[in-house]
């Protein structure tokens, strides 16, 4: 501590729930009778997870919560502030936060600040920063920090809906911090667009622009590595490239984009002459080096030369971040984070000492990037520790593929009951594992009544 202040504060533990129904991207392009590769090689997706009439977000968060406490041996009462980010409206008024007070009031536990941080795919983030600020300031009370990032994408039928998917993820914010946030580097970019929205509140579908929203994405994108880069060189007194992280990790609502998004920051870097950008790649990109404003994210050539040289630095340095996002499709405010889990997954036999820098992006727009520093961290908050209570491979192992016929007809009934009233579900738990929470029904008050599969 210095001067009474929490140090290295940041995020302690980690778990991810996503649920055990998913559908593969290659059997839903037959399907839809799109062409060969448009999911897979157009979207860079492998399968997508969606909840059954039994799960929701406010199941999954339960769940994921329940777990983390219990594997990391954490006491529900050592919880002072839980926030919630998701963009999955369950209610216009009371917070998914308050549901998930459940499992604090068993433990008599009801002084626990934050509510629900809603903007998009950022919410998570938002809710991540709240709890981080919390713990540095002269307001916190030394217990911990709980974010939970939660959310159930689906799509109406069409070309956006193989981006959907699902999961929760729930992350412990304390000091001391196995993945201790750089706070001084930190560069946001916000701003009014109409890239994709909820308007309608009878529906749970989105309008969406999608070439607007690709073009939005990498324009925050350019906004906030420019200013993270000014922020590391005041502080560090020399110039960032992306040589200076080992590895970087996108909000990612489908793979394509991501590939697209370092290839970008690898374009800035060439803009900004850094010496990261080898001599071969320097001539290729010359051509483009004119290109202002809205030419440069519109041109193809650029796209695709910017990530043909950026392609060995993306093998080493964003690759293993993909993994979940792939074959969970995408999770909104959980997606950035589900990212960062694959990089622990993958990588946390050689993490120490080594910074990940992530780039948060939600639509309408709110984006901020950001890096965290590594540490190895005390039991129960060892990377190897971390990632075995993440067991990643197992839980993607025990999902079960289902046919695109049964997915489309799953998603026709939560049409038909979304916010509806007085319905029980089949309360069938045939696929889920013991300790996971599933949704019994709805009342004729619109009250929703949950359970827990016996451990």
């Amino acid at each position: 501590m210095e001067s009474g202040r929490p140090k290295d504060v940041g995020i302690l533990a980690i778990d991810i729930y996503f649920p055990p129904s998913c559908v593969q991207q290659e059997a839903l392009e037959a399907h839809d009778g799109a062409s060969k590769g448009k999911y897979t090689i157009g979207l860079g997706q492998d399968c997508m997870a969606f909840c059954t009439e039994v799960e929701d977000v406010i199941s999954m968060s339960l769940t994921v919560v329940t777990s983390l406490l219990k594997k990391y041996q954490i006491d529900p009462k050592q919880i002072g502030r839980l926030e919630v980010g998701s963009e999955t409206v369950i209610d216009k008024s009371k917070s998914i936060k308050t549901w998930i007070m459940q499992i604090f009031e068993e433990y008599g536990n009801t002084d626990v600040e934050g509510v629900d941080s809603t903007n998009a795919c950022y919410g998570g983030t938002a809710a991540l920063f709240n709890c981080v600020n919390w713990v540095e300031s002269s307001s916190w009370d030394g217990r911990y920090g709980l974010v939970v990032c939660t959310d159930s994408a689906v799509y109406a039928e069409g070309p956006a809906r193989p981006t959907g998917g699902a999961a929760a993820i729930a992350m412990l914010i304390g000091p001391n911090a196995p993945f201790a946030f750089e706070s001084k580097y930190r560069g946001t970019h916000m701003s009014h667009v109409y890239d994709f929205y909820k308007p309608n509140l009878a529906s749970e579908y989105p309008v969406v622009d999608g070439k607007l929203s690709q073009t939005c994405y990498l324009m925050a994108l350019d906004a906030c590595y420019n200013l993270y880069c000014s922020k590391f060189e005041k502080f560090e007194g020399k110039q960032f490239s992306i040589s200076d992280s080992d590895y970087f990790v996108f909000h990612s609502p489908y793979n394509k984009l991501v590939q697209k998004s370092f290839a970008r920051l690898y374009f800035n870097d060439f803009l900004r002459n850094t010496s990261a950008v080898e001599k071969d790649a320097k001539e290729k990109l010359e051509p483009f080096s004119n290109l202002i404003g809205d030419e440069s994210y519109q041109s193809r050539d650029l796209e695709k030369v910017s990530q043909q040289v950026a392609k060995t630095l993306y093998d080493a340095k964003v690759q293993p971040s993909t993994l979940l996002p792939k074959q969970l499709g995408n999770m909104y405010t959980a997606s950035l984070y589900a990212a960062f889990a694959s990089v622990i997954h993958n990588k946390h036999k050689t993490l120490v000492g080594q910074r990940i820098v992530m780039f948060s992006y939600g639509s309408g727009l709110t984006s901020t990037m950001f890096s965290f520093k590594l540490q190895e961290g005390q039991h129960p908050f060892s990377l190897p520790n971390i990632a075995s209570i993440l067991n990643v491979s197992e839980k993607l192992e025990r999902r079960h593929v289902v046919p695109p016929e049964k997915f489309v007809e799953t998603l026709k009934l939560m049409e038909h009951r979304y916010g509806a009233k007085d319905f029980e579900t089949s309360r069938d738990t045939s696929l889920l594992t013991p300790g996971t929470f599933y949704l019994m029904k709805v009342d004729s008050m619109y009250r929703r009544h949950y359970a827990r599969k016996d451990a």
